[in-house]
C-alpha cells in the first residue's frame, strides 16, 4: 500500500457562528419605494467610490487610511453609514483576493498536467491517479498552444498577486457578461438595467450592542415597524424625528422569529440588509447576528450509539445505518433531490432531502458522518481530459451548499456532524462491502457501499472487512480473531498472507510438513504417482 496517501483523522465539525433570517417587507407605498431606491442609489455611488480608493491602496492600505476613507463618506452620509461602507469594501477586496490565489492554484495545477502529459509518448496510459499521454499527435499539438495560453495568464495573474491589484465588479461580473447576451437570457435592455441597479444599491448596516434595538442605523421594532436613517444629502426626506424614515410594511420573522425578537429586546447587535426582487417586484429584509461558539462533543461520545454515513452524489443522499463496531444495520436509504431548474428550486430540493435525513437520524439518536469534499481542484478540463461528463458531474454538485446547510441545520437538532477524509471510500467500498451485502432480496449500488467506508472511518474502524474464521480455528489453532482489525495492525487493509498446506477442515495446516517426515507406506512395484494407504484393520487368512 505505499502508494496510497496518508489518510485524515475523522473530527465533529463545529457549529455555524452565524444566523440569518430573511422576511417580505408586504405593503410598501409607492413613496417608500421611491425613498429606498433614492438612499440606495446614493450609498452605492459612494461604495463604488470608497472601492476605487480601496484598490488603488492595494497592500499598502493601513488603519489609517482606513480612518481617512471613513471621514471622507461620512460628510455625505453618516458615521454609521460611512462605517458600513468601508467595512463591505474591505470584506470585497479580501473575498476578491482569496479568489485571486485559488486563480493561480488552479492555473498551476492546469500547467503542471499539461507538462507532464505532453512529455510522455502518445498513447501512453496512466495509472494510480496520474494521468497518461495525449492519445494523438492533433491534440497533442493543441494542448501544447493551450499551455502557452495558460502559462501566460499565470503570469498576469502572478504579477497581480504579487503586486496587491484585484479586479472586482460592483454587482457581479455574471449579470454584467449578461448585458452582451440579452437574447440568451430573455431579458430585454430595460429589464437588465433595472436589475443592473438594484444589485449595485447598498441598503445595508451593521448592528450594534448596547443602541436600541441592536442597530442605530436601520432600525426594526419588536412589533415589525422598518425605519432607517438617512444620509446628509437627502435628510429632506424624512418623515419622522433625528433625520429617519419609517417605512409602511411591518415585519415579521417566521423563522427565528423568537430568537430575533430576544435580541433586539436585550438591544443585541442585529444586522440588516434591504434588497429588492426585480423579477418579482418584492422587497426583502435580512436580519443576521452572530451566535456564540457552541462546544461540540467529543469524539468518542458521538460514536457511542453508532451513526449514519452519508455519501453525496449527484442527485441523491446514500445513507447507512452502522452500531458502534462498524456493521451496517437495517436497509440502506436513499434521499433524493433534483438540481435541475432554478437556484431556488435546487435550494429547496437540497434543503428538503437534508431535514429528511436529519429526522430520521433524531429519532434514532445517531451522528452523521459524512465526506470532507472539496472539488475546487478536481473540476479542471486538464485534470480529466476528454471526460466532460464527469466534469460537468462534479461541477454541478453543490457540495460547499449541501455541507453548510447540514452543518446549520444539525446544529439546530443537537445532532453532531463527523467529517471524514473522502480517500479512496467509494473505491474500498464497492470492494469490500458492495458484494457481501447484496442479496436476493436487496440491491447494494455503490454510494451504499460507499456510505458504509464512511460511517466506518468516521468510528475509527478499518474500511476492511474482516470475516470470522471457520469454527475449529477462533480459538484452539490461531487463536481468538475478532471481526475488526487493530487499529495499529500492520497491514490491515492489505490482504491476508497466504498460509500453505490444505485448505480442508480434516487435515490441519501443517499437514504438508508432517507427511514428509513419517514412514513411507508405498508398496513395492506400485508406480511411485500412486498412493495407497493400508487401512487399519488388516484381513489374514
Amino acid at each position: 500500500m505505499g502508494g496510497l496517501r496518508e489518510v485524515a483523522a475523522p473530527f465533529v465539525v463545529p457549529g455555524p457562528a452565524g444566523v440569518a433570517v430573511r422576511a417580505r417587507l408586504k405593503g410598501l407605498m409607492g413613496e417608500d419605494e421611491k425613498v429606498l431606491g433614492l438612499v440606495g442609489d446614493h450609498l452605492a455611488s459612494l461604495a463604488s467610490r470608497d472601492l476605487r480608493t480601496r484598490c488603488a491602496a492595494g497592500l499598502e492600505h493601513d488603519s489609517e487610511q482606513w480612518a481617512q476613507r471613513k471621514r471622507v463618506l461620512t460628510g455625505e452620509s453618516s458615521s454609521r453609514w460611512a462605517g458600513s461602507v468601508t467595512k463591505a469594501t474591505h470584506d470585497q477586496w479580501a473575498l476578491a483576493r482569496r479568489g485571486q490565489l485559488a486563480h493561480v492554484q488552479s492555473l498551476q495545477a492546469g500547467v503542471r498536467t499539461i507538462s507532464h502529459r505532453l512529455s510522455l509518448p502518445l498513447g501512453e496510459k496512466g495509472g494510480r491517479g496520474v494521468p497518461g499521454g495525449y492519445r494523438s499527435r492533433k491534440e497533442w499539438f493543441a494542448k501544447s498552444r493551450r499551455l502557452h495560453v495558460l502559462e501566460d495568464r499565470l503570469q498576469a495573474v502572478r504579477a497581480d498577486w504579487q503586486a496587491g491589484v484585484v479586479h472586482v465588479v460592483r454587482g457581479g461580473k455574471r449579470l454584467l457578461t449578461t448585458r452582451h447576451h440579452l437574447g440568451a437570457a430573455g431579458l430585454g435592455e430595460e429589464q437588465w438595467r433595472t436589475r443592473w441597479q438594484a444589485e449595485r444599491r447598498f441598503l445595508q448596516a451593521d448592528g450594534e450592542s448596547g443602541k436600541r434595538y441592536g442597530n442605530e442605523t436601520i432600525r426594526v421594532s419588536p412589533d415589525g415597524e422598518v425605519s432607517l436613517k438617512l444620509p446628509a444629502p437627502l435628510a429632506h426626506l424624512a418623515n419622522a424625528p433625528h433625520g429617519r424614515y419609517v417605512l409602511t410594511a411591518k415585519v415579521s420573522f417566521a423563522y427565528r422569529g423568537e430568537q430575533w425578537a430576544d435580541r433586539i429586546t436585550a438591544n443585541r447587535a442585529v444586522a440588516y440588509r434591504i434588497h429588492e426582487d426585480t423579477g418579482r417586484s418584492r422587497w426583502y429584509l435580512t436580519a443576521s447576528w452572530t451566535i456564540p461558539p457552541v462546544q461540540t462533543i467529543p469524539l468518542k461520545a458521538a460514536r457511542a450509539n453508532g451513526l449514519v454515513g452519508v455519501d453525496t452524489n449527484a442527485d441523491h443522499l446514500a445513507a447507512w445505518r452502522l452500531d458502534a463496531h462498524g456493521n451496517p444495520v437495517g436497509e440502506p436509504l436513499r434521499f433524493g433531490y433534483d438540481l435541475t431548474g432554478t437556484t431556488q428550486h435546487r435550494d429547496a430540493q437540497a434543503r428538503h432531502a437534508l431535514i429528511r435525513l436529519l429526522h430520521w437520524a433524531r429519532r434514532h439518536g445517531l451522528a452523521v458522518a459524512v465526506e470532507d469534499l472539496d472539488f475546487t481542484a478536481e473540476t479542471t478540463r486538464e485534470r480529466h481530459g476528454r471526460k466532460k461528463r464527469f466534469r460537468r458531474l462534479i461541477s454541478g454538485m453543490p457540495v460547499a451548499r449541501l455541507r453548510a446547510r447540514l452543518v446549520s441545520m444539525a446544529a439546530e437538532l443537537g445532532i453532531p456532524v463527523i467529517a471524514v477524509d473522502p480517500a479512496y471510500t467509494s473505491r474500498w467500498g464497492a470492494q469490500h462491502w458492495q458484494k457481501p451485502l447484496t442479496s436476493t432480496n436487496r440491491k447494494t449500488t455503490r454510494h451504499d457501499a460507499a456510505a458504509v467506508a464512511i460511517g466506518r472511518r468516521a468510528l475509527g474502524h478499518p474500511i476492511r472487512r474482516r470475516t470470522a474464521p471457520p469454527r475449529a480455528h477462533q480459538s484452539d489453532v490461531h487463536g481468538h480473531r475478532t471481526v475488526q482489525a487493530g487499529r495499529r495492525t500492520p497491514g490491515r487493509e492489505g490482504p491476508r498472507p497466504r498460509i500453505p498446506g490444505p485448505r480442508t477442515r480434516s487435515v490441519p495446516p501443517d499437514a504438508a510438513s508432517t507427511r514428509a517426515t513419517r514412514t513411507s507406506k508405498t508398496v513395492r512395484g506400485v508406480r511411485s504417482d500412486q498412493v495407497w494407504v493400508q487401512d487399519s484393520l488388516l484381513l489374514t487368512d
